[in-house]
């Protein structure tokens, strides 16, 4: 997969925006990147839209900026000259995609069918975009149809909200969503950027899904783990189970037969998807120990320490 693409899958959302003034262009990408969604898809159905590219990419470089609704090469051309880092379409254009190709930018083409799906693989294509999203079918079509197309993912697009967004990522073809519900072309047009950063935090927030998963103790010895897990067992009725390093109490309580990391112990936060928690927080400025990553059968990242305690507890992330 494309580097660009892969940074996408990290971030999980991306914003569609259609921006009629070039100027709502700077504080639309500083709302969105202190949201947690340092990306957006600025569509060419304005004039504004080549302006607006070229402020972001040079105002936030660190911000994956990408130009959507493109139907032309003049407008592929337009928008890598202003900075775009990907091109989007609304349907299956072969000459857009081998233009796109030829010059080494990335692209996901608009698909609804098998036909196109197989216009894609025939051009070397590993994602493309699902639109309209929610009329063509959703995700039970997006199902279907990826079963026989195996080297195949996804960015659907169109009808895509709060209520559907964990839905359509919890399925593994699907690399990330496109969606313009927390950024409205009326909330631009009115300047309610505070609104726009406030509504990016909630989807972020729904998305990655934190939640406490367990506290953890720093024991000095088995025998004194133990006893401490039998103190709950004992006060409260968690059930005791010992294993090879430690003895849970319950779900929420974990002792450590012997010291661990954190000076008093440690804190486990859960999260809907590991990796994205990850690039979330590193955009943050927080630092993750790989020396403790731990990964299933399948080579997938299942749990991480942060480099930085809190409060005495070291943290690490816990995929659900």
């Amino acid at each position: 997969m494309h580097p660009v693409l892969e940074q996408i899958q990290k971030i999980g959302i991306v914003p569609v925006v259609v921006i009629d003034d070039a100027k709502d262009a700077i504080p639309l990408a500083k709302a969105l990147c202190e949201g947690g969604l340092p990306c957006a898809e600025v569509t060419f159905r304005t004039a504004a839209a080549k302006e607006a590219i070229h402020k972001i990419s040079q105002e936030f470089p660190e911000m994956l900026v990408g130009a959507g609704t493109v139907l032309t090469t003049e407008q592929v051309d337009a928008a890598v000259e202003a900075g775009a880092k990907f091109i989007v379409s609304p349907g299956f254009n072969p000459k857009i995609v081998k233009y796109c190709l030829d010059k080494g930018v990335p692209i996901t083409p608009g698909t609804s069918s098998p036909s196109d799906i197989e216009q894609a693989l025939e051009l070397g294509l590993e994602v493309v975009k699902f639109f309209p999203a929610e009329a063509a079918g959703g995700l039970s079509m997006i199902k279907a149809m990826s079963a026989p197309y195996t080297g195949i993912k996804f960015m659907p697009t169109g009808g895509i909200n709060m209520k559907n967004l964990l839905s359509y990522l919890d399925f593994p073809k699907i690399i990330a969503c496109g969606g313009s519900w927390m950024v409205s072309k009326d909330m631009i047009a009115a300047g309610e950027f505070d609104k726009i950063k406030a509504m990016t935090e909630e989807a972020v927030n729904a998305m990655l899904g934190f939640e406490l998963r367990h506290i953890g103790f720093n024991a000095n010895n088995e025998d004194e783990a133990d006893e401490i897990a039998n103190s709950f067992e004992s006060l409260f009725g968690f059930t005791k189970k010992v294993g090879n390093s430690s003895i849970f109490a319950g779900t929420g309580i974990e002792v450590m037969k012997s010291p661990y990391l954190g000076s008093h112990g440690h804190i486990a936060i859960q999260t809907n998807y590991i990796n994205r928690a990850i690039y979330y927080l590193e955009t943050r400025g927080y630092e993750f120990d790989q020396s403790t990553a731990k990964y299933d059968a399948k080579g997938n990242l299942v749990a991480i320490y942060l480099k930085k305690e809190i409060g005495g507890f070291a943290l690490h992330l816990v995929q659900k």
